[in-house]
């Protein structure tokens, strides 16, 4: 007689394991721990056999029974259910084993290990950054180009332009390697040359590796300058804004107790809110004595009616003796925070475009909402302030 729900439900465990048989070789067994399994039992090259369909009540009656007429399906086809099942289970790990992060993990054991640290933390953080969230799953013999350049258009997105070339060269030593040991039959990554816009943008120069900010930094220390431009100088890196933000900044928008900076952005007329490092307050308190009767925090050298001029903070890099077309722009405090912030500090790039003050796309739209990620800014800004300082005094 077959089981019912109630009988499965209420078997009690005794002395010795028992089975209480539904139909069509299913059965359930009942240990004398009071565990209860679900068994199939059939018939195959004349051998008996046994097929485990799971633990009730995970596997419930209902569930068992399916798994039993599929069983059945299979040795109505001439297929031994069991094998089946173990074939299945060796494809899966199989598939996991040449997935693009099973594949890139050994290719970077392999090929990096001789490498200096620096290089291979970098390596690792691009492929676990940038490619494995998309890639990573994915059978790296059904990777296709459209999809790698996705990924790098994504970092190419927040200004990370250099990184984007690198990845792709990660990318294709990976496919490249996937092709050598047979995981793979081509290198889709080949097809993307000339994808990208070139690596050195051709506006605004900036500094993005980490070891050559500290010399760019204490040459702005060191500058011939007035006291508030050496200030501007000193801003700028820590609130990485736009070179005319910075320079229109007015008194009546900075809250030194309450460490915010309120303006509204003349590019999207949008109001912005920048959370204050306690580097940055100490520097405006310093400069508030001198400069806090006008309006502006920086005003003009002859008018201080109007804010300092817009080159004046290039003229004093290019006195530093930094070169403005090839090393580094007051604008490229942007680029040099967006790519370090994500790369090097880990931070995720919708809360660093945030504070970029640019538009971010979410479900309602694509809106910028100043006080979005607020918590998540104000922690980063004081991050990024004493990553600066720490790269100043090394």
């Amino acid at each position: 007689m077959p089981l019912t729900d109630l009988a499965v439900k209420n078997a009690k465990p005794i002395e010795k394991t028992r089975r209480l048989y539904d139909a069509g070789g299913l059965y359930l067994e009942v240990s004398p721990a009071g565990s209860k399994l679900w068994r199939f039992k059939y018939r195959y090259d004349r051998r008996e056999k046994r097929l485990s369909f799971g633990k009730y009540p995970d596997v419930t009656l209902k569930d068992a029974r399916a798994k039993r007429d599929e069983a059945r399906r299979f040795l109505a086809d001439d297929v031994d259910p069991g094998e089946h099942r173990k074939a299945v289970k060796a494809a899966r790990l199989a598939s996991a084993a040449s997935n693009f992060e099973a594949v890139a993990r050994e290719w970077f054991e392999r090929m990096m290990a001789d490498k200096a640290p620096s290089h291979k933390d970098k390596v690792i953080a691009r492929l676990e950054n940038d490619l494995f969230p998309w890639l990573g799953k994915r059978p790296i013999a059904d990777i296709a180009a459209p999809e790698i350049l996705t990924c790098l258009r994504r970092i190419e997105a927040r200004g990370a332009r250099d990184t984007a070339h690198r990845a792709l060269q990660n990318c294709s030593a990976v496919l490249r390697y996937a092709v050598a040991i047979g995981k793979a039959h081509g290198n889709p990554a080949e097809h993307l040359r000339g994808a990208l816009p070139p690596a050195r943008p051709g506006h605004f120069a900036a500094v993005t590796e980490p070891g050559k900010i500290g010399p760019l930094l204490r040459k702005m220390d060191d500058v011939n300058a007035t006291f508030p431009v050496k200030c501007a100088l000193r801003l700028a890196p820590y609130l990485f804004c736009r070179p005319i933000e910075l320079r229109s900044m007015r008194w009546d928008e900075v809250h030194l107790d309450t460490a915010e900076w309120r303006y509204i952005v003349g590019k999207t007329q949008t109001p912005h809110l920048v959370p204050l490092a306690t580097q940055a307050v100490a520097i405006l308190r310093e400069l508030q004595p001198m400069t806090g009767r006008w309006d502006f925090v920086f005003p003009g050298r002859h008018d201080k009616k109007q804010p300092m001029s817009s080159n004046t903070v290039n003229v004093a890099l290019k006195r530093a003796g930094i070169s403005t077309r090839e090393e580094q722009t007051g604008h490229g405090f942007r680029a040099m925070a967006r790519t370090i912030l994500h790369e090097r500090l880990g931070i995720r790039p919708e809360i660093i475009e945030h504070q970029l003050a640019h538009s971010v796309p979410d479900p309602l739209g694509t809106a910028y909402n100043r006080t979005k990620f607020l918590n998540e800014r104000r922690k980063m800004m004081q991050e990024w302030a004493d990553y600066l300082d720490k790269l100043r005094e090394n």
